[in-house]
């Protein structure tokens, strides 16, 4: 029965995945939480850590899928997440490129790209919600975001000399 749960959330959130899979984790959190799989702090956790890993965005899928069946639920929740969505592109694709000067294809193509951005947005919100609050973890990410918006570094070393500043002073 939870292996039907799990397909069902997420073929549902692959369906509204515009601009990616992190346009769904407002949804996705509020759905985990109120299945009580995990707290809104553990879902921040287990997204932090999916962010960290090489590969796709949909990889929290298979984490939490993992976390709440099982490797049949990694499983299940990875085919909801890319399935659905994949038949969708699959079917959409021809239509789409027949319009390509249509001039109703050009209206959506520019409010699909709002819509992404806030829903994007969005998920940050639910992540900052669930994180501590405290001054020193403001202010840590404070400097992270100004040392990512000055100088080329790669996530990695940002995420770790993050951690490394809230192990020293937490």
């Amino acid at each position: 029965m939870i292996l039907l749960v799990l397909l069902g959330l997420f073929a549902g959130l692959s369906l509204i995945a515009i601009g990616g899979v992190a346009s769904t984790l407002p949804a996705m959190a509020r759905a985990v939480v109120a299945h009580h799989w995990m707290s809104a702090p553990q879902f921040a956790a287990l997204f932090g850590l999916a962010q960290t890993s090489p590969g796709p965005n949909m990889l929290i899928a298979t984490l939490i899928g993992l976390h709440v069946a099982g490797i049949a639920g990694a499983l299940v929740a990875t085919l909801g997440m890319i399935g659905p969505s994949s038949v969708l592109t699959v079917v959409v694709a021809g239509v789409w490129e027949r319009f390509r000067a249509a001039r109703w294809r050009l209206v959506l193509q520019a409010a699909i790209t709002p819509v992404s951005g806030g829903l994007i947005l969005a998920a940050a919100l639910v992540v900052v919600r669930a994180a501590d609050h405290g001054l020193r973890a403001w202010a840590i990410t404070l400097a992270v975001m100004l040392v990512s918006l000055r100088v080329r570094l790669h996530p990695l070393v940002l995420l770790a000399a993050a951690a490394a500043l809230g192990a020293a002073l937490f």
